[in-house]
């Protein structure tokens, strides 16, 4: 045998092994289930089940596109209510992860539907496809909404990191059926998040490895890398959208947010919220959080079917100033 032979085999099998880390990482690294979530969320001084528990509750389930079925959970406001909000979690996480961010919804009437992604909490699945096939999830869920509650629902739509970028993924199909988006620290694009992850967080050389989890992700997961680009789903949508993110997020970089913003015609706002780390802008500051979203929202339903302006990009300092003192939200941490 020759000698270059066994090194030879030795870095095939090792580009091999990591390519297929970084494939199960990407679309089936272990999600939490409620309990995690619950225990991790006291550990850090967060009472969010004592919160939760109490509320009146509805279990519903949904079957998907592709025959999944789908678990959510249905909140009613206090009063009967056509406005309804739905609350997409993230990555690795199910729908406890949304709890913090039902209270601003309730308290201004809406109805509240939290829900487990595909392959998340209680829904069944195989694979996470950051938005391909999540996005018909959450019109098969919209589609129950107004099928249960009649037409005349009005619809918006939270989403978290993955929940995000689904929800923005949302707007590339024919016909969304919402009246806005609040996108939390969302990504642009799934090729350049991916490459940001593995090249800056992994240090894995991207452009080595990215082809080959790219072919992983069509041979095994049935999309690729470059079929999810929300930046690209919101360019010719008229729906709304607020883009939340934290400057301290290394995760998935603010600038991120920053080029949705720019992208997106119409009504829209952006608000870096100062310090905050993935995923935890609102537990970060959240009067500003708060007092940012419901703002947005009254704004979205005023100019319904109407030509709207633009909200350009608003600073922390200038939102909590207008934010209320006693406003305490429900601390993530």
């Amino acid at each position: 045998m020759a000698w270059w032979i066994a090194p030879l085999v030795a870095a095939a099998a090792l580009a091999a092994g990591i390519t297929q880390y970084a494939f199960m990482q990407m679309t089936q690294m272990k999600a939490m289930n409620y309990r995690q979530i619950f225990d991790a969320l006291e550990q850090a001084g967060a009472r969010l089940k004592e919160y939760y528990d109490p509320l009146p509750k509805e279990e519903v389930h949904i079957h998907s596109h592709d025959g999944l079925r789908l678990h959510g959970v249905i909140v009613k406001a206090d009063q009967p209510s056509d406005k309804w909000v739905m609350l997409v979690h993230g990555y690795t996480t199910s729908l406890p992860a949304s709890i913090p961010f039902m209270e601003m919804f309730l308290e201004d009437g809406f109805n509240v539907l939290l829900i487990d992604q595909r392959r998340h909490g209680k829904s069944e699945g195989k694979y996470t496809t950051y938005g391909y096939r999540e996005k018909h999830d959450v019109a098969a869920w919209i589609q129950f909404l107004t099928g249960t509650y009649g037409d005349q629902c009005i619809i918006g739509l939270h989403g978290v990191s993955l929940g995000g970028g689904t929800c923005l993924e949302y707007l590339s199909l024919p016909d969304p059926a919402v009246q806005f988006v609040i996108a939390d620290c969302p990504y642009s694009d799934l090729t350049r998040l991916m490459h940001h992850q593995m090249q800056k967080l992994n240090h894995i050389p991207a452009a080595l490895f990215l082809p080959l989890v790219n072919a992983q992700l069509r041979r095994k997961a049935g999309f690729t890398l470059d079929q999810v680009s929300p930046v690209r789903s919101i360019a010719a949508s008229s729906i709304p959208v607020m883009f939340i993110h934290g400057t301290k997020d290394h995760y998935i970089p603010p600038q991120m947010s920053e080029e949705l913003f720019a992208a997106k015609s119409g009504l829209k706002r952006l608000v870096l919220i100062e310090g905050a780390a993935h995923g935890f802008a609102i537990d970060a500051d959240p009067g500003v959080y708060k007092r940012s979203v419901k703002e947005f929202v009254q704004e979205a339903l005023s100019f319904r079917g109407s030509a709207v302006p633009v909200l350009e990009s608003a600073s922390p300092d200038m939102l909590r100033e207008e934010a209320e003192a006693d406003y305490p939200g429900i601390a993530l941490t």
